[in-house]
């Protein structure tokens, strides 16, 4: 997998829906600019919006996107169910969604209802996670490039010894995207003995409180001797830290995770957390936003600017854009700081200032 930075996308010149419509996550759906009708109202279907995430970065700028081009922003909440979900694509058509951005809980779950969506012209964006139809539009980051900058940063500080690797969930793709990248760092010290995994496990719904147990049981089997933590995600990381401090092992054993939450950053400046890949949501929530407005006008994802296309595990070839992500250490935390998406208030809470040069 190649990564790529996303072209911009020419806004779409869309007039304005003059209804608004209720959007379920709370808020209403809203329109920018004033006018008549034949602007495109957008449907997101979020997999689960109680994560931090998907409110405070990637919703806002998906929204921003889809306004800025003159059109309407809708969605629903799946609830971590995959059934409702289904029921929820075909909700937003009714709504009158003409492009749909799915954030998907299953991605083989959800491919009836994808696949039902295009065939009756309404264009679908497989939001961060796979979904295996070749007429979806597909934008994430590079998820194996994640995998491979996490476990490089934790193999440098730890090249042999007892690691384990606590993924996400199982029906996600991206799961299995980033054990592939860590692969490729860890891969021949596992041949060669060098690195013994001795726990390794999905997690369902990437939930940080069973990545806890899991990580409190591999500690038990092992008899505490674990020396690395490939974690895929930061809320699973952070089940794992904590099973770790209960042991007196946190900060002395490495830790990777990803997606830049203020509790992980602040972990990497405190020691406890060796790496957060950083994936700064607003970029991918414009791309989203941005894309779908010209799917409107155009259906066809091949004709996306930026989109190449991508082989998929299942051998489908989809358009695809993939953002680059950034991993994020004690070393290069100004990263995250400049660009506003932490405080030095948060950053730095409980970190020894004299030991890390940006908390100074």
């Amino acid at each position: 997998m190649r990564a790529r930075h996303i072209a911009a996308l020419a806004a779409a010149s869309a007039l304005v829906i003059a209804a608004c419509g209720s959007d379920s996550t709370g808020g209403t759906a809203t329109t920018a600019g004033g006018g008549g009708g034949g602007g495109c109202k957008v449907g997101v279907s979020w997999n689960n919006y109680q994560e931090e995430r998907w409110a405070k970065w990637d919703e806002p700028a998906i929204k921003a996107a889809i306004e800025a081009a003159g059109g309407t922003y809708i969605s629903n909440d799946a609830k971590s169910s995959a059934e409702t979900q289904a029921t929820n694509l075909e909700n937003l058509i009714t709504q009158g969604a003409k492009a749909l951005i799915v954030l998907a809980q299953d991605g083989t779950a959800i491919k009836p209802a994808v696949a039902s969506a295009i065939a009756g012209g309404v264009p679908v964006i497989a939001y961060d996670r796979l979904i295996e139809d070749p007429k979806a539009l597909y934008i994430t980051f590079d998820n194996k490039g994640v995998g491979r900058m996490q476990a490089e940063a934790v193999f440098a500080k730890v090249p042999k010894g007892n690691y384990v690797i606590i993924k996400g969930n199982k029906a996600d793709a991206n799961a299995d995207f980033l054990r592939a990248g860590m692969e490729e760092v860890i891969g021949a010290a596992v041949k060669s003995g060098d690195i013994k995994i001795v726990g390794e496990t999905y997690t369902d719904n990437w939930d940080p409180a069973k990545a806890q147990s899991e990580m409190e049981q591999f500690l038990t089997a092992s008899s505490n001797k674990v020396d690395a933590v490939l974690a895929e995600n930061d809320g699973m990381a952070g089940g794992a830290i904590a099973a770790l401090e209960a042991q007196g092992l946190a900060g002395k054993v490495p830790v990777s995770g990803q997606d830049g939450e203020i509790a992980a950053l602040n972990r990497v400046a405190l020691g406890t957390q060796t790496v957060d890949v950083w994936k700064d949501a607003r970029a991918l929530g414009k791309a989203a936003g941005e894309a779908a407005m010209a799917l409107c006008k155009d259906a066809d994802a091949s004709k996306i600017t930026g989109a190449s296309p991508f082989t998929t595990p299942g051998g489908n070839s989809l358009s695809t854009i993939l953002l680059t992500p950034i991993p994020v250490t004690q070393d290069n935390l100004n990263v995250v700081l400049d660009a506003g998406w932490i405080t030095k208030a948060d950053l730095c809470k409980g970190v020894d200032a004299a030991k890390v040069a940006v908390c100074a």
